[in-house]
C-alpha cells in the first residue's frame, strides 16, 4: 500500500470536492410534490411564467395619487384593495385610498402614506412632494417573463419553494438521495440494546450519529454490520458497502495492529486521495475510491467521526447528490475568554456560540467525550498557524 503524505485541512477538503466533482455520475431523477422537494437537489430549470409584479403595485397603505397634483388638496374618489383593481382613473386634483399590494390605479404614479395626509371628509390635504413613483413597485421589477428561477444543482431551501409556489410549479424533478452504506467497525463495539455489554465493550453509538448526519445532509443511511478486527469480515461487509453510492466507515484508520480498513480496501484497488490530515479531532482520516464508488474511512472516537464527517464526507454527499458546490456552515463569533492551542494542526473543538455572537469554548476530555459534544451548538475552529486568541477575538466556527 503506498503511503499518502500528511496534508492540511484545505487541501484535503478541497481533494475532495475536486475528486467527487470529476468522478461522478449524477444520479437519476424524479418527480416530487413542491413540499417535498424542501432540501432536495433540484435537476431542471424554472422559468418566470410572467413579471413579478405583473401590474405597478403600491408598497404602502395610504393614496395613489398624480405627482404634479402635490402638496395640495385632493378629492378622494374611491379604494382600492389588495387583490381587486380600480375600475376608473385618477384625474387632476383626485386621488384614490389603496392599501399594500393592490394595483396602482390609471393615471396615478405615486404614493403618499395614510400617516402623512391629513383626512377632510371626501378630501386629502398633503403638503409634500411625491416625485413619481414613490413607494410604487413597477412591473417587472422582481422578474421579468422568462428569467431563470433556479437550475440543476441546487438544494432548494424553504424560500425556493416560496419563489417556486408564486409561479405556480406545484411539481419539480429532484435528483434522488444517495444511498450511504455505514460500518462500525471493532472487536470491541455492540449493539446499542445489547443488555449483556460488557465494563470494555462500547455502543455503537458512530452508526447512528453518522446515520442521523447522512439523513440531515440529504443521503439515505443504510447501516451495515459492525465490522470485526478480522480481514474476511472487513472484507464482506466492505464489499456489500460498496454497492452503495458511498461508503462510510468508522473507526480501523489509525496505525495501531488492527487498524486494518485502509490495507482490505487496498484488496479492492483502492485508490487513496489522503489518510491523514492535520486536523484534531480525526487527524487520521482516510479518503479514496474502490470500485468506481468513493470511500471514507473516519476514526473511530465519536468526535473525530462526527467532524471528519461534516468538514470532508458531507461534501462529497452534497456533490453525490447533484449539488453544484457544498459549502461548510460557518459563522463567526466573539470569544469570551483566551483560547490557546498548540500550532501545527486545524482544531475543531467543542464550544457554544450564544445569539449575541459570544463565543465560550466547552470544557471537554477529548474525542471520545460525547457529553461535552451534546452540550455545544457549534465547533470553533482554531487556525493551524495561529497560537493564541485573546477575549474578544473573532473566530470562526463551524455549527453543529
Amino acid at each position: 500500500m503506498e503511503l499518502v503524505p500528511t496534508i492540511t485541512f484545505p487541501e484535503a477538503r478541497a481533494r475532495v470536492i475536486h475528486q467527487v466533482t470529476l468522478g461522478r455520475s449524477l444520479p437519476v431523477t424524479e418527480l416530487v410534490d413542491l413540499p417535498a422537494a424542501c432540501g432536495r437537489v433540484i435537476a431542471q430549470s424554472i422559468y418566470a411564467d410572467r413579471d413579478y409584479p405583473t401590474l405597478d403595485r403600491s408598497v404602502r397603505d395610504g393614496f395613489a395619487v398624480r405627482s404634479p397634483d402635490v402638496p395640495g388638496r385632493l378629492k378622494v374618489i374611491g379604494e382600492v384593495r389588495a387583490g381587486e383593481m380600480f375600475n376608473g382613473t385618477v384625474h387632476a386634483g383626485e386621488a384614490v385610498e389603496i392599501m399594500t399590494g393592490a394595483p396602482i390605479p390609471e393615471g396615478a404614479d405615486a404614493v403618499v402614506m395614510i400617516e402623512h395626509v391629513v383626512r377632510q371628509g371626501e378630501w386629502i390635504v398633503y403638503d409634500k412632494l411625491a416625485p413619481s413613483g414613490q413607494f410604487v413597485s413597477p412591473k417587472g421589477e422582481e422578474l421579468l417573463s422568462g428569467a431563470e428561477l433556479c437550475g440543476p444543482g441546487k438544494r432548494l431551501d424553504y424560500t425556493d419553494i416560496a419563489l417556486l409556489a408564486s409561479v405556480g410549479c406545484s411539481a419539480v424533478h429532484v435528483y434522488a438521495k444517495p444511498r450511504v452504506a455505514i460500518i462500525a467497525t471493532g472487536d470491541e463495539i455492540v449493539a446499542i440494546d445489547d443488555p449483556a455489554a460488557a465494563a470494555y465493550q462500547i455502543r455503537n453509538s458512530n452508526a447512528y450519529s453518522l446515520a442521523a448526519q447522512v439523513r440531515r445532509a440529504g443521503g439515505v443511511p443504510e447501516v451495515l454490520a459492525v465490522a470485526k478486527d478480522d480481514r474476511d469480515d472487513t472484507r464482506g461487509l466492505i464489499d456489500r458497502g460498496l454497492a452503495s453510492d458511498l461508503l462510510i466507515l468508522s473507526g480501523g484508520v489509525s496505525a495501531g495492529k488492527y487498524d486494518i480498513v485502509e490495507s482490505v480496501l487496498s484488496g479492492f484497488g483502492a485508490e487513496f486521495y489522503f489518510d491523514r490530515v492535520a486536523i484534531q479531532p480525526g487527524q487520521p482520516a482516510v479518503f479514496g475510491r474502490a470500485r468506481e464508488k468513493f470511500v471514507f474511512g473516519l476514526p473511530g472516537n465519536p468526535a473525530s467521526t462526527m467532524v471528519t464527517f461534516e468538514i470532508f464526507a458531507r461534501a462529497a454527499l452534497d456533490l453525490l447528490a447533484g449539488a453544484t458546490e457544498s459549502r461548510l456552515p460557518v459563522a463567526l463569533g466573539r470569544l469570551t475568554r483566551e483560547f490557546r492551542h498548540k500550532t501545527g494542526l486545524t482544531r475543531f473543538l467543542p464550544a457554544t456560540l450564544s445569539e449575541c455572537g459570544s463565543l465560550t469554548p466547552v470544557a471537554w476530555k477529548g474525542s471520545s467525550d460525547m457529553a461535552a459534544l451534546a452540550r455545544a451548538n457549534t465547533f470553533l475552529m482554531a487556525d493551524a498557524d495561529r497560537e493564541q486568541w485573546n477575549a474578544g477575538d473573532i473566530m470562526p466556527v463551524l455549527m453543529k
